[in-house]
């Protein structure tokens, strides 16, 4: 039992980080193939520890954000996120989508933070999406992973470093575009004065 609470712990940790890290479904494969655990607690425990960290970036990236971020592009944020509120379904369904791809979800949640879109919106099917993606990446890893040192070698392939710097990309529109004025006056700006 004490196994699975360290899946919970590392899954927990590597998603509260605000930068990209590992991701989650790696650190359940290690477990489950060092100390030979039961695939479905590894993913439910992992799963719940990966969402509770996702929740506490969530949580604490909006104290970030207005400590070095300017004023205006924290009112900018908040735009963005009271206009995806609107759109309801639109927003969880995206959300189950992104979550569903294997690209890092730190973005979605550092935006969703800063933005500080009511976790109801999308708490909830990002753990659906999560536990979807991460069952298929956890039974992929048990079937190709015979130990760790391919594990370590296949985290650095062409789809991961891709998935990582879509993530940045993701973040960096978010974050550079003047929103407030793209949905209200239909004018795309870039602003990279955004930090006090």
């Amino acid at each position: 039992m004490w196994y699975y609470f360290c899946v919970f712990i590392a899954a927990f940790l590597v998603d509260l980080l605000p930068f990209f890290g590992p991701p989650a479904w790696v650190v359940m494969v290690f477990f489950q193939m060092k100390f030979d655990l039961n695939i479905w607690m590894v993913l439910v425990t992992g799963v719940l520890g990966s969402t509770l960290g996702r929740y506490t970036l969530f949580s604490y990236i909006p104290y970030l954000s207005n400590r070095y971020i300017k004023v205006e592009k924290n009112d900018d944020l908040h735009f963005i996120g009271n206009k995806l509120a609107e759109k309801g379904l639109k927003i969880q369904f995206f959300i189950l989508l992104y979550t569903l791809m294997p690209l890092p979800t730190t973005a979605l949640f550092t935006a969703a933070g800063i933005a500080k879109i009511k976790p109801i919106y999308f708490i909830p099917t990002f753990l659906v999406g999560k536990f979807t993606s991460d069952m298929i990446m956890v039974f992929s890893g048990d079937y190709i992973a015979n130990n760790t040192a391919s594990l370590a070698t296949g985290m650095f392939t062409w789809k991961s470093v891709s998935g990582i710097l879509l993530g940045l990309f993701l973040l960096c529109m978010l974050l550079f575009i003047d929103w407030r004025k793209l949905l209200i006056e239909k004018k795309f700006t870039l602003n990279f004065h955004i930090l006090k």
